[in-house]
């Protein structure tokens, strides 16, 4: 169970600075919000289905060299944070009513979608929690909602950024962190969590938009009296066993069913302690979105010794197979395997993987990786591959039916640290070794093959990292970014690159469009600033 807030909560403090600027009405009806983006990008993905796809084509191969910077927002009032030297938005924007709401750890701006301009700031103090990265806000009628790194759930008001009410979820003495934006549905306020070192378990909350009152809570790792428990040791193994929640999933309106990516398994590294699947972690669950119980999972990475994060975007899409419509969820996983599942039972269809590996004996009769001991973290060091992808968002595309992810092709050694029987925390660790390459794919998702791929260059060879997120258009574009501050649009058929920006730091945000004036415009950010770019003109 999660223990009562601490007593110093109570010195909390948050500061809002207004500017001078009006103060646009902000109202979101929250029937509209993960409809597809036109005028605005209501949620995380821009929809609920995590394809990251706009319908909008003023910007095409045809004209994109034409795109002219319209405004650049720097963050200039915020320095150097705990851990982080300088700001970086790795939030993904949202835009209601011609207002953009980006955010850091520990900030929440709201910006003029036509200037730039600054029209509110809060800041919250933070007692705990690391400052890794904020990935943005949920936005339902008249409300914002912020998560801050030592898990308080805060709820402002749109026009003025007043705070209305603050919930705090998790303790941060006990190492849980919170760094994902909330996904709003029909009334629920669905909240995920981070954190490893202290082996707890993993959760998502859903609140009461309103009042912030709790709803309900799903656990990453059964209790006790749950038959889930036999994939654990013991009970009190499955409460310490990780499988956080911090990154957002998607949605179905029509099931309404919640798909949710359970993160690494506790103790890290080490798997000695923990023998057995354990479940729910490195997975995609389906939850009732009403009372979060769960109606089927598809685990990934079972018994993951390699911290292989399973918290990419599942997307979901329509498909006909076989001449029958089918409800299909996809995802390019972390550990290097691309999946596509039947959306309301979970089985499999594709399992697959997209980019070289070799620690798998196969698959077992529900279609999940089957490990091999032999890769395992061990005492001299064992070989297997880097994280094939992590947190940035991927994005499917209905016209080219391709599914797209920014990608890693390489190598690491794992080392085994603790090697009691009862390891705790961070008991090993990894590191790359040899040459890696940076990769874009597109990929079929019916059958699990790359149509193309995209080296990036590596000039000044660097360490290879991944790149930025992916979004991709009915103009036929795909929109992303390397790892050597390039900010990138290709062909969305065949990955050939229509335009590219050199940028004073690598793309960090989620990136989106949309229709503003009648001008389609880009918004993407570098390091502390924030680039909005349309055709000259229009």
């Amino acid at each position: 169970m999660r223990c009562a807030p601490p007593i110093w909560l109570g010195l909390m403090s948050a500061v809002l600075t207004l500017t001078a600027a009006a103060q646009p009405s902000v109202s979101l009806d929250p029937q509209t919000i993960g409809q597809p983006p036109v005028s605005s990008w209501t949620t995380f993905n821009g929809d609920y289905s995590g394809q990251r796809y706009s319908a909008l084509k003023q910007i095409t191969a045809a004209n994109v060299d034409q795109l002219t910077q319209r405004w650049v927002y720097k963050i200039t009032s915020v320095g150097a944070q705990r851990g982080a030297p300088e700001p970086v938005i790795k939030c993904t924007p949202l835009l209601v009513n011609g207002v953009l709401y980006i955010t850091i750890p520990d900030h929440v701006w709201a910006l003029d979608a036509h200037t730039g301009k600054e029209i509110w700031h809060y800041e919250w103090t933070d007692h705990g929690g690391h400052l890794v990265g904020q990935r943005g806000v949920g936005i339902w009628k008249t409300s914002v909602y912020f998560l801050t790194p030592d898990n308080w759930l805060i709820a402002l008001d749109t026009a003025t950024g007043r705070e209305l009410w603050r919930k705090n979820f998790a303790d941060a003495r006990k190492q849980y962190f919170s760094t994902s934006a909330p996904i709003v549905v029909k009334n629920h306020v669905i909240v995920g969590v981070g954190g490893d070192a202290m082996d707890m378990p993993g959760f998502l909350d859903s609140f009461d938009p309103e009042t912030g009152e709790l709803q309900w809570t799903w656990w990453s790792t059964p209790r006790a009296g749950d038959p889930a428990v036999k994939t654990w040791p013991n009970v009190t193994a499955a409460e310490h066993g990780g499988g956080m929640t911090w990154m957002p999933g998607t949605y179905d309106p029509e099931l309404n069913l919640l798909y949710w990516p359970t993160g690494n398994t506790n103790p890290v590294f080490a798997g000695q302690g923990r023998a057995g699947a354990n479940l729910w972690t490195e997975a995609i669950v389906a939850l009732d979105a009403d009372t979060g119980k769960l109606k089927w999972y598809y685990q990934v990475s079972p018994h993951d010794t390699h911290d292989f994060d399973n918290t990419t975007a599942p997307i979901l899409f329509d498909r006909v197979i076989d001449g029958k419509p089918r409800k299909l969820v996809a995802q390019a996983s972390r550990n290097g395997f691309f999946v596509t599942l039947d959306r309301v039972t979970g089985k499999y269809l594709v399992v697959k993987s997209f980019v070289p590996l070799d620690y798998s004996s196969g698959l077992s009769p529900a279609g999940e990786p089957i490990p091999i001991p032999d890769k395992d973290p061990s005492v001299g060091g064992s070989i297997n591959i880097v994280n094939a992808t992590n947190w940035q968002a991927p994005a499917y595309n209905p016209q080219t039916g391709l599914f797209y992810v920014n990608a890693i092709e390489g190598k690491a050694i794992y080392y085994l640290i603790d090697t009691s029987t009862h390891p705790s925390g961070y008991g090993g660790t990894g590191a790359s070794i040899g040459p890696s390459e940076h990769v874009l794919k597109a990929i079929d998702p019916l059958t699990g093959n790359s149509v193309w791929t995209h080296e990036y260059s590596n000039l000044n060879n660097a360490p290879t990292t991944l790149g930025a997120s992916i979004l991709t258009t009915a103009g036929n574009l795909l929109v992303s970014g390397d790892d050597q501050r390039s900010f990138i649009i290709f062909s969305a058929d065949k990955g050939t690159i229509l335009w590219h920006l050199d940028l004073p730091a690598n793309e960090s945000s989620g990136i989106i469009t949309y229709m503003l004036d009648g001008q389609q415009w880009l918004l993407f950010a570098a390091g502390d600033s924030l680039y909005a770019y349309s055709l000259p003109g229009k």
